[in-house]
């Protein structure tokens, strides 16, 4: 039987909290200043820099490799497993998000995702659906970068949901780029890692205490090959997309068992 996760000491966890406290409050402070005033190559560089300090002050290790070039504006889709999921996105090519209308009210988190530009949508009205389509794709048209989750649910990290096409609708307008990224969490010693997993019951707070607990914790980011634009329409683009992320043929995902998906992204229904 697999014993605990290694956990550093209590000491270590506090140096970590105040260190994550401390970026996340010079952001809030910081980005009305840097939206306004820093033009958006600098402000790229900014948000990377700032994203990547803030991993690191969580004691996490971060993996990546550069995207790839694409021109205009491109659709970032990726699997979902923990509210690190996006500060890695912003690590690594920041844009505009799609998220819940919850992160809003999360605290620091909550402003700093507003100040980006994310874009909210409320999984409880779906009929506010279209008209997030409809924004993502006005800026992909602009040649801004919007990141998503069409799993719409987060999981353990150990298996994955299934693309819901509906977002795929705004790269079929905008006639933008997919580019598929797979995120996964690791040990130091390689094995797989379900402590930054956000399912469940989990709470955020509870969440981020096990993440600051943990030790030698690796985020790995692996861009895959891009879906060029006007190859398929929504659901083949969410079909290839899942298989490019999981290394999978075109099969059904599993559905989510009862319980394990309680925080959720984009709750889209499935033929949307």
């Amino acid at each position: 039987m697999a014993g605990p996760d290694p956990a550093v000491g209590p000491g270590r966890q506090l140096l970590r909290g105040v260190s994550c406290a401390g970026l996340l409050l010079a952001g809030v402070a910081l980005a009305p200043l840097v939206r306004g005033c820093c033009g958006p190559a600098l402000r790229e560089r900014l948000v990377r820099r700032w994203a990547r300090l803030l991993i690191g002050s969580l004691g996490v290790e971060l993996r990546a490799g550069p995207p790839p070039r694409t021109d205009g504006g491109v659709l970032l889709v990726s699997n979902h497993v923990s509210w690190l999921d996006i500060l890695l996105v912003l690590a690594v090519r920041p844009g505009r998000m799609l998220a819940k209308t919850e992160v809003r009210h999360w605290p620091l988190i909550g402003p700093l995702a507003a100040w980006a530009g994310t874009l909210f949508l409320d999984r409880d009205r779906l009929r506010t659906l279209p008209a997030a389509v409809d924004s993502i794709a006005a800026a992909l048209r602009r040649g801004e970068p919007v990141a998503v989750f069409p799993e719409g649910s987060t999981w353990c990290g150990r298996s994955g949901g299934r693309f819901r096409p509906a977002l795929f609708e705004a790269a079929v307008r905008a006639g933008a780029t997919v580019q598929p990224m797979a995120v996964r969490y690791r040990l130091a010693d390689g094995g797989t890692a379900t402590v930054a997993a956000f399912v469940g019951e989990d709470g955020l707070l509870a969440s981020l205490r096990r993440v600051l607990a943990a030790r030698g914790l690796v985020a790995e980011v692996e861009f895959r090959t891009p879906i060029p634009a006007g190859t398929a329409g929504r659901r083949e683009l969410a079909a290839a997309a899942r298989a490019v992320v999981f290394g999978t043929p075109l099969l059904p995902a599993p559905a989510a068992p009862a319980g394990s998906t309680r925080h959720t992204a984009d709750r889209l229904p499935a033929a949307a």
